[in-house]
């Protein structure tokens, strides 16, 4: 038998106090001024909310993934301008990017890799959830929902690809309950920003036929959540963020649009205009426009995806 929650309780008897209050003032009062017998509904519509939160559990942890200059960035920063939201970016505790920094005194997955008898991938990933266990339970004690930005670059396109390297999702999958929401760009674009930030050397071979192969592993692994392609977002982004509050089980306000320019995140690399809206594609390049032509798997993604190649 589950015990009672103290601040359950603390909360009910907070509130009764203060209808006794109002009641015996309101018994001084006209009572055309406010009806002195609605307010006890307060009480029991509180009751009811306990009472629902209880039967549903505790709240999910949310999970947005997609790969690097897919638009995610913008997205995210929209996501954290929402009510009561809390959101930590690029999240991947197996990454092995900037492995050679050896100062990292906050981060005790890495220290423990780094250590004079290092850990177990596994031990890492248990490191990483016991401290996730302690960021979520301060979001349900002050009332904030938690986000989790994938950086699913390191486990897709990052050195070799592992089939047996657990994605985000996988490692926490069990132990808590989960929303997740892919994200995707026309791979021709992400593609060109990744050559720009000089990523595309991250993987060999360096070509859009590899990047296309990898983003179809990624879309693999995710293929049973909500898809919010990036453009769609930009035409129209209150209708689509609400859809993704949907899935998500956020509370969504069309006060984004003024907030997220507030918002720095990890990773914002691209996109510096405080306006949502589309931007004209990067040149192509004549070899790349030849990668575009001759590549199965570029074609492939570009109608896996909705979009033309």
């Amino acid at each position: 038998m589950s015990r009672p929650d103290p601040r359950r309780q603390e909360l009910h008897d907070t509130i009764r106090s203060t209808l006794t209050l109002l009641n015996a003032r309101l018994a001084d009062r006209p009572k055309r001024d406010l009806p002195a017998q609605a307010l006890p509904s307060l009480l029991e519509r509180c009751r009811q909310m306990t009472e629902d939160t209880a039967r549903r559990g505790p709240p999910p942890v949310r999970l947005v993934h997609h790969l690097a200059c897919t638009g995610g960035t913008l997205i995210s920063r929209c996501l954290a301008a929402l009510p009561n939201v809390r959101l930590l970016s690029e999240v991947d505790p197996l990454s092995q990017i900037n492995e050679k920094v050896m100062f990292v005194p906050t981060d005790i997955v890495r220290l423990s890799r780094k250590a004079s008898r290092p850990v177990s991938s596994e031990v890492e990933t248990q490191i990483f959830r016991a401290g996730l266990e302690v960021v979520r339970q301060d979001c349900r004690n002050l009332g904030l929902d938690l986000v989790l930005r994938d950086h699913s670059h390191g486990a897709f396109d990052f050195g070799s690809y592992r089939p047996d390297r657990p994605t985000l999702r996988e490692m926490l999958q069990d132990h808590m309950p989960l929303r997740s929401l892919v994200t995707v760009r026309h791979p021709l674009d992400s593609f060109l920003s990744l050559v720009k930030m000089g990523w595309d050397k991250h993987f060999v071979p360096a070509t859009l036929d590899e990047y296309a192969r990898r983003y179809h592993l990624f879309l693999d692994r995710h293929d049973a959540f909500d898809m919010l392609r990036y453009e769609d977002f930009l035409e129209d982004p209150r209708a689509h963020l609400r859809q993704a509050c949907a899935t998500l089980d956020l509370t969504y306000s069309d006060g984004f649009t003024e907030l997220f320019q507030a918002f720095t995140l990890s990773g914002d690399s691209g996109r510096s205009s405080g306006r949502i809206g589309a931007r004209p594609r990067q040149p192509i390049p004549d070899q790349m426009e030849d990668q575009r032509q001759k590549s199965e798997n570029y074609a492939k993604l570009c109608a896996r995806l909705g979009y033309e190649g």
